[in-house]
């Protein structure tokens, strides 16, 4: 079994055995994971954001399809599932923080895919559907790198 392959089933196994610990020892049910998360706008706005820079950049959508992705379109590059606010950008490291202000304000989104090769100065945008990221489109925007 392939490395992401492996790192999906444990994280499955996982959300699957901690969801179900409540039931087991007669607790009342527990809401799902995510609902403990906070999400990483909710975390910025805890702390002052500061821009570490701005770039005007090629701005487009892509879905989990494997004509938009490679063999594994639920997984990142970086091994993450793929989820509402991840970015794929091959200039920018794992885990850095970005926002498109003119485009989604405040919202901020996180690096976790790369795109092919020849896309090397672009940003990609993971939509949950091939509709909403051809809806999407194309921008030229600026990104704030936080």
């Amino acid at each position: 079994m392939g490395k992401r392959k492996y790192l999906v089933v444990a994280a499955l196994l996982t959300v699957l055995w901690t969801s179900n610990i409540g039931v087991m020892q007669g607790a009342v049910e527990q809401p799902a994971l995510a609902a403990y998360a906070p999400s990483s706008t909710a975390l910025l706005n805890q702390n002052p954001v500061t821009i570490v820079t701005q770039e005007v950049r090629t701005v487009t959508g892509y879905s989990s399809t494997v004509n938009q992705t490679d063999n594994t379109p639920f997984i990142t590059a970086s091994g993450q599932h793929v989820r509402n606010g991840i970015i794929a950008a091959n200039w920018l490291p794992f885990g850095t923080k970005v926002r498109f202000p003119q485009i989604f304000g405040d919202k901020v989104f996180v690096v976790e895919d790369r795109m092919a090769p020849q896309n090397k100065n672009k940003v990609d945008i993971w939509f949950p559907s091939t509709q909403e990221a051809l809806q999407f489109g194309v921008h030229r925007t600026t990104v704030e790198i936080l």
